[in-house]
């Protein structure tokens, strides 16, 4: 059991619980409430509203391995969905206020308000080598209930990742257009994309795929002069076409693949018909639809420091993750596809492309928030297969 440091009282304690028994005590921030979910961690640095409010971590307990947290605040603009998307927070050590000029409120305040429980004081380098040993897992953070040995009971109880669709429960219900592009804070903001909108061109029609999507990529595909139109998870390839997209988006989400079997028909359709470029889950549905299979990884990949080597140019690029599930690369039964992009850690596969069709993907996240901007390129190349095929 970690005991923080000083204690703490049974009216602010927090206790995180594991499926395994292993118990985390620790100071309550945020809501007062029990919240469930698998506990995974992620190693960035900064960026932790992006990860918040990321549908990709839909029912988690997300452990953030950088010890100071919520410092500099929370404001809409960082957001990458309309609110947290997490099911709890456990960090080192947690700042209540903030000092920051674009903060709006208090990170506190911020997932409060949305009833997301946070553990602080707790020895996440201890927690998080316990998740690699062991693997994630399931688990229960609560700052209510005291009895550590009823919360463990409830984590055994909760559902496996592995099995569950959650992308369909996280997308739109109903089409909308997009039309904010990326907001320049920094000079690394600058987008120098030498495909993007010429004057007078008409705008690429993107259709895009919400299985769980981020802001930011919308962002992207705007700031690259793109006008882009977003659709439930579940809609028609017909459906789809009939909208006369110059490319479609396949996005991010949450969840295992597997299951989404209507989703990754409906992606077989439109191959060889339209441009397609895939990203995280997208991806994991492109190589479903391919024929491909899947599988959990013991721990997953979460931060913003992976090294990824592209085999096309063979350039290593620093890329942001965040997934739990893997494509197996030998599972692929076509000579079409062609491999493009290996993780240099543990040489999992992170993206393919079609031989016979405009179709590519890739496992990690190039619209970065938070992460690098190594791998925007991706975005030019999507752009110059949509006018490739338009012309």
């Amino acid at each position: 059991m970690e005991i923080p440091p000083g204690g703490a009282s049974e009216l602010n304690k927090a206790i995180l619980a594991l499926e395994d028994g292993s118990i985390f005590e620790g100071r309550a921030f945020g809501a007062s409430i029990e919240r469930s979910g698998e506990v995974v961690f992620n190693t960035s640095i900064t960026g932790y509203q992006e990860i918040f409010t990321d549908p990709s971590y839909t029912g988690q307990i997300v452990v953030l391995t950088y010890p100071e947290i919520g410092n500099y605040g929370a404001n809409d603009a960082d957001s990458e969905s309309a609110k947290p998307c997490i099911e709890g927070l456990v960090v080192r050590d947690f700042s209540p206020i903030s000092s920051n000029w674009r903060a709006d409120e208090s990170a506190d305040q911020f997932l409060a308000k949305n009833k997301i429980p946070i553990a602080a004081s707790i020895d996440t380098r201890r927690l998080v080598r316990h998740l690699r040993t062991k693997g994630v897992m399931r688990g229960v953070l609560s700052t209510v209930e005291t009895s550590a040995d009823m919360l463990v009971d409830r984590a055994r109880s909760i559902p496996s990742m592995a099995g569950l669709d959650l992308a369909t429960r996280v997308s739109t219900t109903h089409n909308y257009e997009w039309s904010k592009g990326v907001d320049q804070c920094s000079p690394s903001e600058i987008l120098a994309h030498v495909t993007a909108l010429k004057d007078g061109e008409k705008p690429l029609h993107v259709v895009a795929y919400d299985y769980g999507i981020k802001r930011n990529i919308l962002r992207r595909l705007v700031s690259c002069g793109c006008r882009v139109t977003v659709v439930p998870s579940l809609t028609r390839a017909d459906d789809v076409l009939a909208l006369k997209p110059d490319g479609i988006f396949l996005s991010n989400g949450p969840g295992d693949p597997e299951p989404l079997t209507a989703q990754a028909s409906e992606i077989r359709k439109l191959i060889g018909k339209k441009p397609i470029f895939g990203i995280c889950l997208g991806h994991q549905l492109l190589a479903l639809a391919c024929g491909a299979k899947t599988f959990k990884l013991k721990f997953g990949h979460r931060g913003g420091n992976h090294p990824v080597i592209n085999r096309l140019t063979n350039k290593v690029e620093i890329t942001a993750q965040n997934h739990g599930f893997s494509v197996d690369p030998d599972s692929f039964q076509s000579r079409d596809v062609e491999l493009t992009h290996e993780n240099l850690n543990d040489h999992t596969l992170e993206g393919f492309r079609l031989k016979n069709a405009p179709a590519f993907c890739v496992q990690y996240h190039p619209e970065a928030a938070p992460g690098p901007h190594d791998s925007l390129y991706l975005f030019d190349d999507f752009l110059k297969m949509m006018r490739e095929y338009t012309n």
